[in-house]
């Protein structure tokens, strides 16, 4: 695989060269905008090798870039990534705003649906369980709605993310009516991922899909349900597990040594399987950025 680091680095050094020279403002606009998405991959690489002060730097530069392009579909973009940035470093309240901050530069494509999933996401996390709902619905809506066509990779947000990401929202929210809605959103998205086109596929998103789905399925006592889906993440290559990925597996493994499952057979050898793949070196290429 080749080095996306180096790739990205380089063209984006080749990029501000250019924005030191003459050329006509158009062009200096256009040429800020291709900066922009070059510093937002930046940004999404560091997310998902769980390099969030690295992460956090890129994308202050990508939203400057965004500024000065005036362009406020990269706006939206780097406000939702922003957003998975806090997430992760578990500021659920900021990630919720970030979101939130991003809505009023959401003018096309699928990207209101992708920062009211964020918000619900978060918000859920907080425990906030009128605003997660609230999210969830109005994000189902603007999908609806969404006509223009996004950039390809990381820049759009298929269907089969959104029913992720609400996955994980209700099972945040917990309780049986909303657990039992996260393995319908979880499992609609995994089937969605298994089934659509090679350019909406993401490895990594399917894994999360199917750690929610073990998740929600341990809540139900339901250990061999937890063991099949668990499976996929364990059997998935190590390029495949981002930083999200482990910190999920952490902890659901973290439950699984809970008092209530003491002297299960399964759960002790589910646990053994995630600490062994807990203590696998961690991703150290992203394998998912456009091509």
């Amino acid at each position: 695989m080749f080095d996306q680091n180096y790739d990205i680095g380089a063209l984006r050094r080749g990029v501000f060269d250019l924005l030191r020279g003459r050329q006509h403002p158009r062009q200096t606009s256009h040429l800020y905008l291709q900066a922009g998405r070059l510093c937002g991959l930046a940004t999404h690489v560091a997310l998902d090798l769980g390099q969030y002060t690295a992460a956090a730097t890129h994308s202050r530069t990508a939203w400057r870039c965004a500024e000065s392009a005036g362009h406020n579909g990269l706006r939206a973009w780097i406000r939702s990534v922003q957003s998975l940035i806090a997430y992760w470093q578990q500021d659920h309240r900021q990630a919720a705003e970030l979101a939130r901050a991003g809505l009023p530069y959401a003018d096309s494509g699928t990207i209101a649906a992708r920062l009211l999933s964020l918000e619900a996401r978060a918000t859920a996390a907080r425990g906030d369980r009128a605003s997660a709902l609230r999210a969830v619905e109005a994000a189902e809506a603007a999908r609806s709605t969404a006509a223009a066509v996004d950039l390809p990779g990381v820049f759009t947000f298929p269907e089969a993310k959104q029913w992720t990401y609400a996955g994980s929202a209700f099972l945040a929210l917990g309780g049986q009516r909303h657990v039992n809605r996260a393995i319908e959103a979880s499992s609609r998205a995994i089937t969605m991922y298994e089934s659509g086109p090679q350019q909406d596929q993401s490895s990594g998103d399917l894994l999360a899909a199917c750690l929610d789905l073990a998740n929600a399925h341990l809540v139900h006592g339901d250990l061999d349900g937890v063991q099949e889906k668990l499976s996929v993440v364990l059997d998935a290559a190590p390029d495949r597990r981002t930083a999200s990925i482990s910190s999920r597996l952490r902890t659901l493994s973290t439950r699984l040594a809970e008092p209530a499952y003491a002297g299960s057979p399964i759960v002790l050898s589910l646990r053994e399987n995630v600490r062994e793949a807990c203590s696998r070196p961690a991703l150290t290429n992203p394998p998912e950025l456009p091509k």
